[in-house]
């Protein structure tokens, strides 16, 4: 039917009647090759859908093409009566295009209805004749089959059929439609197109031809306005959608909503004048919109079951002397304003753990963060020793339930304590790790720095491990090496920060033999000298993370993606420093916010392994003969 280099994307087609596989390798070619704001499919989505996608984006995108890339309007409606026929024949078992061919698979897997494919039809032929809308009602009439059809289409492919998913994503779906709408001003007047309603713009004394001569005043900016406000409305309407399917899909939803809204608000922050211009959502922002996507996610709540009381490991009696001031649910709620106002990366990853997990990993966030703040704040040495000191007393007070609890953390920390038979010795080695950093400014060997990182960093690892859950007594070994990992990369990162605040916790004798003096740490630029520290230091780091992955395997399944992300987190941060160059006196090395939120969504719903636990080390800037020997000091 088709005239040869009629249509670009029939080029790359295999021949009809073409073997299935065949036809699939060209709906994927398709899927992954064509221009499109968004991927066509998720890497969120489960992987035995990822096909199905292909094939019904392929059947869309020869739609629209055949509709908008042929230019005369008689040959185009001719080419999509051919189009309709082709999807007659799909149904009726026959089909012979590589698209139906593939599709055909796609339909009966799913048990997917003709009507979405056919009202998207409808809809490519009314883009032929139809170039203006006269009211509100003729718009969303459109809309019903330009966009919602592919909504319904998403719902069946992941196994939804019920009436109210599809009235949600009806809204989302037009609500999407109509943003494009308003952001494409400018490009469907090249092609003749009007889709803003006309009388919504005579309401604020705009004619058609105001639109057609693209006269930008005050009347075009409160008819975006107006019409803005109105798609919120639907964006919001259709939002409880992407609560009620599941979670990966979810995702993908939100996103796609919180992308719509981007561009409203694209469209507000560049003076709506869409006649003109076209707003884009850069990459960056569509990374923060995943990311906002996928926090949301994490930390979802069902009110139904928070409202269920918290089932405590400690007994009636136990629970009696501690909820004196506080209950267990009130305190894990402390815990938890306490670690989101922290905003600390460990908080995020405490999401990818069931409930229960989450709720212990921030009551002993609470309490360490607590502890370090009664260490980092001012004051006298003598204050800050007697602050640490009654924090010792009320732990054990708390423990041994001799007297009303102290903090209103501490009935969640002994609840978790309890739960997950966690000895009370790890807290107080943190704190006497606090006591530490008040008295220790310069630490003269590795063995005497160790000992600090495992009194501030190891307890931490072993803490978590007992909440991960583990069988094999290895693990605590494993989760104290990956401990002292991250408390390595911490130092190398901060070490011009710590300097000036009058603390070296570099080992003296590895300053010695790399020639760097104290002063060196404080200069703006980093020495030769400094650099093979550093680099040195690094690859004692990488010698606990390389020992330490073995523990991923060692934790109970449904924890290792927290474990993953923040062991793959803090080697991603240590590789980017050594990408450059241990360039760390000028400025803290950080990880942007849009490659954090990659990998919490690789955590969240990617393979992982014990193989890429690690971020992947720059290794062709380690020196032959330097550092790279992993020479121990001392």
């Amino acid at each position: 039917m088709l005239r040869p280099g009629e249509l670009g994307i029939a080029q790359q087609a295999p021949a009809p009647g073409c073997s299935p596989e065949a036809a699939q390798r060209y709906t994927r070619w398709l899927a992954t090759h064509h221009y499109e704001n968004f991927n066509v499919v998720s890497w969120l989505l489960p992987k035995e859908l990822h096909q199905h996608f292909y094939n019904v984006y392929a059947y869309c995108r020869w739609a629209d093409d055949l509709g908008d890339e042929v230019p005369e309007t008689m040959r185009a409606l001719e080419l999509l009566d051919w189009w309709e026929c082709e999807l007659d024949a799909c149904y009726d078992g026959r089909p012979s295009h590589p698209v139906f061919l593939a599709l055909r698979e796609t339909v009966v897997a799913k048990d997917i209805p003709k009507q979405p494919f056919a009202d998207l039809l409808k809809a490519f032929r009314q883009d032929q004749t139809v170039k203006r809308y006269p009211n509100w009602e003729a718009v969303l009439e459109y809309c019903v089959y330009s966009a919602n059809p592919v909504g319904r289409l998403v719902l069946y492919l992941c196994g939804y059929r019920d009436e109210e998913r599809q009235r949600l994503s009806d809204a989302t779906c037009t609500a999407l439609q109509l943003a494009n709408f308003w952001q494409d001003v400018s490009r469907d007047l090249e092609k003749g197109r009007i889709y803003i309603p006309l009388d919504a713009a005579a309401a604020q004394g705009l004619q058609e031809r105001d639109i057609v001569e693209r006269r930008f005043d005050e009347r075009y900016i409160r008819l975006m306005k107006d019409l803005i406000a109105r798609t919120r409305t639907l964006f919001a309407e259709g939002m409880p959608l992407a609560r009620m399917v599941d979670g990966r899909l979810s995702v993908d939803l939100e996103m796609f909503s919180r992308g719509g809204l981007a561009v409203l608000d694209a469209i507000e922050a560049m003076g709506y004048d869409t006649l003109h211009r076209r707003p884009a959502i850069s990459k960056s922002k569509q990374a923060r919109l995943l990311g906002r996507a996928l926090v949301s996610r994490m930390i979802d709540r069902n009110p139904k079951r928070d409202e269920v009381a918290r089932t405590s490991a400690l007994t009636g009696e136990q629970q009696n002397a501690v909820q004196a001031s506080v209950t267990i649910p009130e305190s894990y709620a402390e815990c938890h304003r306490i670690a989101h106002a922290a905003r600390s990366n460990f908080y995020y990853a405490f999401f990818l753990l069931p409930k229960a997990k989450q709720d212990a990993l921030v009551a002993l966030y609470a309490f360490m963060r607590l502890v370090d703040d009664v260490a980092d704040e001012t004051g006298d040495l003598s204050a800050k020793q007697r602050g640490l000191a009654k924090w010792r007393a009320a732990l054990d007070a708390a423990i041994n339930h001799d007297s009303p609890v102290a903090s209103p953390v501490l009935p969640a920390l002994i609840d978790t304590m309890q739960r997950y038979k966690m000895p009370a010795r790890y807290l107080h080695d943190l704190v006497s790790g606090a006591e530490m950093d008040l008295t220790m400014r310069t630490y003269p060997t590795f063995d005497r720095l160790r000992e600090y990182c495992y009194r501030v960093a190891g307890t931490v690892g072993l803490t978590c491990t007992h909440v991960f859950g583990f069988r094999d007594p290895r693990a605590l070994d494993l989760a104290e090496k990956l401990g002292l990992a991250f408390q390595l990369t911490n130092i190398i990162r901060d070490v011009r920060e710590d300097y000036d605040a009058g603390r070296i916790y570099l080992p003296e004798e590895d300053l010695q033999r790399y020639g760097v003096s104290a002063e060196d740490l404080g200069r703006g630029e980093t020495t030769l000298g400094v650099r093979e520290l550093l680099r040195f230091e690094a690859d004692r780091a990488w010698q606990f993370y390389d020992e330490g992955a073995a523990l991923f395997t060692l934790v109970e399944p449904e924890s290792r993606g927290a474990l993953w992300l923040l062991v793959h987190t803090y080697s991603a941060l240590l590789a980017r420093m050594e990408a450059l160059d241990f360039a760390v006196l000028r400025g803290r090395v950080r990880l942007s916010r849009a490659e954090k939120m990659i990998f919490m969504a690789k955590a969240r719903f990617g393979r992982l392994t014990e193989e890429n636990v690690l971020e992947k080390r720059d290794r062709d800037r380690r020196r032959a003969g330097g550092a790279g020997g992993r020479r121990r000091a001392g």
